[in-house]
């Protein structure tokens, strides 16, 4: 990898670990179709799951009195059962179509979360979580994007930002640490080969993000950062799709 695509891989996961610390979720979102078109789909997916997995689990500990471990429970159980065969399917699917794949759960998820947020639907019960983190399960398995499902679930559930954020991230790391056994006991070699100084660029990174998510979120507004999330996210997705059926049709 070259240097100045490096520096794009940085800059990204930075942005990724700041959103997630403020909003709780956006880290895949952000970093998934854009890791996907530099590293390649399956690498892609994997270092997502890889961030993911650490940017949650710091955070995890700073938000930890928050965490509503009945809901943790009933998300991560489906979650579990559906991101282990989701899993197998994605070291098996093609490059390019798994950059399709991708791009579009991304925009559909978008979609889904911005109509959801105009809706009056109010859920209620223990099978709308259980949907809820069997889709997340899945989605996270293969496009590295898991939090579009639970916060579908969240805006219709009116659950509180604040416990749901929390929340979220003892899930994400359940999902993750799932997700990476399966992927890399099947294919070792999907691991982006990164230099050693590249991972620990990458861990600066994501410490530096969330720190810099905590002394923002006091001045910046939930809202703000998700509209500019789903901003980057739609222009990430939609290029990643596109190279996707560039791919295909050649």
């Amino acid at each position: 990898m070259t240097t100045g695509l490096l520096i794009v891989v940085l800059a990204s996961i930075f942005v990724g670990a700041l959103a997630q610390r403020i909003a709780g979720l956006g880290f895949a979102l952000l970093i998934s179709p854009f890791l996907v078109i530099i590293l390649g789909a399956h690498a892609g997916v994997l270092m997502v799951n890889v961030c993911g997995l650490v940017s949650s689990l710091l955070i995890m500990f700073r938000v930890w009195k928050d965490v509503d471990w009945s809901m943790y429970r009933w998300l991560t159980l489906p979650a579990v059962i559906g991101s282990i065969p989701a899993s197998i399917a994605a070291v098996y699917l093609p490059a390019a179509p798994m950059a399709v794949i991708v791009g579009a759960i991304v925009l559909v998820a978008l979609g889904a979360s911005l109509i959801l947020a105009r809706n009056s639907v109010v859920v209620t019960g223990n099978p709308a979580k259980a949907v809820a983190g069997f889709a997340s399960g899945v989605t996270n398995a293969v496009a590295g994007v898991g939090g579009p499902a639970v916060s579908a679930y969240a805006v219709m559930a009116r659950w509180p930002q604040r416990p749901f954020a929390a929340t979220l991230q003892p899930f994400f790391v359940t999902i993750a640490i799932v997700t990476l056994s399966v992927k890399l006991s099947m294919d070792p070699g999907q691991m982006p080969p990164f230099s050693v100084l590249a991972w620990v660029l990458i861990g600066v990174m994501i410490i530096g993000g969330i720190y810099a998510g905590e002394v923002l979120q006091k001045h910046i507004r939930d809202d703000h950062v998700r509209f500019a999330v789903i901003v980057i996210a739609f222009l990430g997705a939609g290029t990643a799709m596109a190279k996707g059926i560039v791919d295909l049709m050649a």
